[in-house]
């Protein structure tokens, strides 16, 4: 699990392509502390497994490797990922420790594209200090936002301000526009999104209830 909260914004090293899945080197000092063959890390909301033993870690300088399979590939945008592209990175939680964004389970849902950057107001040096972004909104993942609710694009636990049925709308503050991907991001590049899975098991358990009353009905 994890929390949406960026720990660094880090590098892609390396991609090696083996049949249909790839073997990504990534660097990030941060995250790299303590990690061992096997830990998670969150590379742009997806969860990886760490490949490497804690030796060959040291020995890299703050870089650690992972697979992705094919399915990853397809139904993320790891794929569109190249040397030198930025990454947003975080460890799996610990327990007990502050929730800072909301519960992430680093299984990307669906994908979605940029539409748009509002700039809001400027500092005195013409800096911006928040913007508001736009994102299409697959149509299989959109009953699950609700205004005021919360998603993970990128990685990055969001508020939704705008829930419509094709898009929504999030408002970034100076430190995630500085310290994630989401500042550079052009319009029509893609993201990963994984929705409050607390709203998919809500559906679920309802989806459970009216099941006995369908059994019964049918059975009439």
């Amino acid at each position: 699990m994890f929390t949406g909260i960026i720990e660094e914004l880090g590098e892609v090293v390396s991609i090696e392509e083996i049949g249909d899945s790839s073997r990504i080197r990534l660097r990030g000092p941060v995250v790299c502390q303590g990690a061992h063959h096997g830990d998670s890390i969150a590379v742009n909301g997806v969860c990886l497994t760490v490949v490497d033993t804690p030796e060959q870690l040291a020995a890299e300088n703050g870089e650690f490797t992972a697979d992705v399979m094919a399915e990853t590939l397809h139904r993320s945008s790891l794929g569109a990922l190249r040397t030198g592209s930025p990454v947003n990175l975080e460890r799996a939680m610990a327990l007990g420790a502050r929730l800072g964004g909301h519960l992430v389970q680093g299984h990307v849902d669906a994908t979605g594209a940029l539409l748009s950057r509002e700039p809001g107001d400027l500092d005195a040096d013409g800096t911006v200090r928040w913007e508001v972004l736009r994102f299409s909104l697959p149509e299989s993942i959109s009953r699950y936002l609700v205004d005021k609710g919360s998603i993970t694009v990128d990685g990055v636990s969001l508020t939704v301000v705008e829930a419509a049925r094709d898009s929504f709308t999030v408002s970034l503050i100076p430190a995630t526009l500085a310290l994630t991907t989401l500042g550079a991001k052009a319009v029509g590049d893609p993201v990963n999104l994984e929705v409050d899975v607390l709203a998919k098991y809500v559906e679920r358990l309802l989806d459970s209830r009216a099941l006995p009353d369908t059994i019964a009905k049918e059975a009439s």
